[in-house]
């Protein structure tokens, strides 16, 4: 499994790859016929009451990829920053993810508004690598996302440190100007991933070099969207959406 989901990063387009947030969710999109499902950790962490990108949700995030892994597809977790700054502790986390036959995980080098000094990721990632050497570490870098040295220079940097470490690809969230998308896949020797952007399809972003494209939090905004529709829609006596599945549809996800 993990040496297909490696091997999706070089296909002839991009890996499309939707982020669910439950088991419903993933075996939902795995029906669908998507390749890999990852997880969206606002979606995890929401979805159990607690704040995304403050290390509280490890447990909740084990106990998904524990069901996630029934899945005959691969799967990616997102643990965010690893849940610990210990890289030892970080480290036994991903080997027990391996272990339960998760494929790959994102890393995320934000904390909070900051940045984590590239020093202290880079003893993440390779903790992480030795320890689960055949999981594809996604290393986030959140220049962009945070709007902190958010520059193609500086994004470079903690991209060349993270993939020099064992990074298996870069992921860098916000990134959406096409010369900049262009500059940074260039110059990155790993596949890079950006969250999926509206203005650019698959088509433009396999020709600036991008590899992978992630939903994120995306869908599982969008259920939350739909469900409050379709609840006012039921008290106010209006159409339902349409393509509601049905219960029996729904229950065999399960199965």
């Amino acid at each position: 499994m993990n040496t297909a989901f490696h091997a999706l990063h070089h296909a002839d387009r991009p890996l499309l790859l939707p982020n669910a947030w439950d088991f419903a969710s993933a075996a939902a999109l795995a029906a669908a016929g998507f390749a890999a499902i990852g997880t969206t950790s606002l979606g995890v962490a929401a979805a159990n009451g607690l704040p995304d990108a403050a290390g509280l949700a490890r447990d909740e995030t084990v106990a998904l990829a524990r069901r996630l892994v029934r899945l005959s597809c691969p799967v990616t977790v997102d643990i965010e920053a690893g849940f610990s700054a210990d890289p030892g502790e970080v480290g036994d986390l991903v080997a027990e993810l391996a272990d339960l036959g998760v494929a790959g995980i994102n890393l995320e080098d934000g904390r909070g508004d900051r940045l984590a000094a590239p020093a202290t990721q880079v003893a993440l990632i390779r903790a992480v690598k030795s320890r689960a050497p055949e999981v594809f570490l996604n290393a986030r870098a959140d220049t962009y996302w945070l709007g902190v040295d958010a520059s193609v220079p500086a994004t470079l940097d903690r991209a060349r440190r993270y993939v020099e470490a064992g990074a298996d690809g870069i992921f860098v969230p916000g990134l959406a100007g096409e010369e900049d998308i262009a500059a940074v896949t260039a110059a990155v020797p790993v596949p890079v991933n950006v969250l999926h952007l509206p203005a650019l399809g698959l088509d433009r972003l396999a020709d600036l070099g991008v590899r992978r494209v992630s939903t994120g939090s995306l869908l599982f905004r969008a259920a939350l969207k739909a469900t409050v529709t379709t609840a006012v829609a039921v008290r106010d006596g209006d159409p339902l959406p349409a393509g509601i599945p049905g219960y029996a549809e729904t229950d065999a996800l399960s199965r």
